[in-house]
């Protein structure tokens, strides 16, 4: 199916929904919000946790839409296409496909799904793509990228709406690969439904997004829905890192269910496994790659263990898309991977700072075991847990921070509209379960500035929490914050005392 307009009563007739307006009516695109509605549109009502769309359909009317799906039935009044459906978010994911012609059936996607190493996973997955000729398209955490395009990313995983219209876009760009990043409140939100992965990759899954999910087993499976078919269709491909206990067990399910498994690992027998690894914070990351393509020797700009299982995993998924080994060799060596992943601030100095988005206690762990195996000096950890966010994770990430540092100071993340100095307490705790020395620094950028001061040579100061983020949020606002810049305002006064 190619991308134009289609006759309301045909997305009625697929989306089995109740009918009533102009069965006439053409669509030329789909959207959840209000503000994107214009002549075409059919606008899909959705009630979320805050705002109910409702509250627009008189709006998008007038601005041209030719309808609305809802759950809710037709009001007494209303002039156009009317679509009442079991559920707005569903028939949104497959308005959408249809309505911007199926996209995803045109391009080889990737989606990559897991608690920690999605983005750096789906940066590796362009670059392969590219490295193999193929002009890409992604979406993640940090941007939306259709070749050298890129604007800022909203959010992790798009409303479907939005990523089929990225999609179509990506497609009459001469993109032939695309990947991206599929979030677990995505997958539960039907933001992925409808989507045709050619690869779908499991990176690990680690305490977070309780808040949301409730226990491991309801975030399991809210993960798992992106490789048993439950969006619509089931992967080409699944990849999965079966180091990792819930992908071992992912990996067994979906072998029992006959569908194909690509595994890697670092401490056990798999598809693809990475030996005699090397990590320098000058030079990178090196190791023998072992894959049912042949074995080769990687060299990548990359820093750290964890990043081995991402580079496994792209490479995993580039071999499933039939490109060559070499090629995905040389994507490797050059990638340098996504902003505010361990990514060194240069400090022109004999110790090193490094600005990670760690913000969950497992990532908190990588990051860190990471740091030692680069020094012998001490680590000097920064960081804070958000506001109005996943609690459960303040106080191991407390602990985590004291066992594995010399030097921890406690400071504020994005708070929202909690009390800053209530969520530091909490971390508190988890630091005091340790024998670290710490610091309590509300301020972030005065804990920034001390870390940078109590560091000497052979030292590693690790400021996690933030990573690529240029923003801190107090309150409801929101302004200007990045820890890349603190950490150089920081060093460049270190140069004045």
């Amino acid at each position: 199916m190619t991308f134009q307009k289609t006759a309301v009563r045909l997305i009625a007739e697929l989306l089995d929904a109740e009918f009533a307006g102009d069965e006439r009516a053409e669509v030329t695109g789909v959207t959840h919000d209000s503000r994107q509605a214009g002549t075409g549109t059919l606008f899909a009502a959705i009630r979320g946790t805050t705002v109910d769309g409702h509250r627009f359909v008189a709006d998008v009317m007038r601005r041209g839409a030719v309808g609305v799906i809802s759950e809710s039935d037709a009001p007494e009044d209303f002039q156009g296409a009317w679509l009442k459906v079991k559920n707005a978010r569903e028939a949104l994911a497959k308005a959408a496909s249809i309505v911007y012609g199926e996209p995803s059936h045109d391009l080889k996607l990737v989606g990559i799904t897991g608690t920690n190493g999605k983005t750096t996973t789906t940066y590796l997955c362009f670059a392969l793509a590219e490295s193999a000729g193929d002009q890409a398209a992604m979406l993640t955490t940090v941007e939306y990228r259709i070749g050298e395009k890129s604007e800022p990313a909203v959010r992790t995983t798009p409303e479907a709406s939005d990523t089929n219209k990225f999609l179509r876009e990506a497609v009459e760009n001469g993109c032939r690969m695309a990947v991206m990043e599929t979030s677990s409140q995505a997958i539960d939100l039907h933001r992925c439904d409808w989507l045709r992965f050619k690869v779908a990759i499991f990176t690990n899954l680690t305490r977070d997004h309780l808040d949301y999910h409730e226990t491991m087993e309801n975030y399991y499976d809210a993960k798992k829905r992106l490789f048993d078919g439950r969006l619509g269709e089931k992967p080409g491909s699944c990849v999965i890192n079966i180091d990792d206990e819930w992908g071992a067990k992912l990996a067994n399910e979906l072998k029992e269910a006959n569908q194909k498994v690509v595994t890697f690992a670092q401490n056990k027998a798999a598809d693809l496994t990475a030996q005699n690894i090397n990590v320098s914070l000058l030079k990178g990351t090196s190791f023998d790659l072992q894959t049912p393509a042949g074995n080769r020797k990687i060299e990548s700009p990359l820093v750290g263990k964890p990043h081995v299982y991402n580079m496994l995993a792209a490479t995993a998924a580039a071999l499933e898309l039939g490109y060559d080994l070499d090629k995905i060799v040389a994507g490797l060596k050059v990638c340098v991977g996504a902003p505010g992943r361990f990514e060194r601030v240069a400090s022109g100095g004999d110790f090193a700072v490094v600005v990670d988005y760690a913000h969950s206690d497992d990532a908190l762990l990588n990051t860190l075991e990471t740091a030692r195996d680069l020094t012998d000096g001490k680590i000097i950890t920064v960081f804070g847990c958000g506001g109005d966010r996943d609690k459960t994770k303040r106080v191991p990430m407390g602990e985590v921070a004291g066992n594995k540092s010399d030097f921890v100071i406690i400071t504020s993340d994005n708070p929202r509209t909690e009390n800053p100095l209530q969520i530091i307490d909490e971390i508190e705790v988890g630091v005091k379960n340790t024998d670290s020395p710490y610091l309590k620094i509300s301020d972030r950028r005065d804990a920034i500035h001390e870390a940078i001061k109590r560091a000497q040579p052979g030292d590693v100061v690790i400021i996690a929490g933030k990573g690529h983020e240029t923003y801190q949020i107090v309150g409801n606002d929101k302004f200007h914050f990045d820890d890349r810049e603190i950490a150089v305002e920081a060093l460049e006064k270190l140069k004045e005392i």
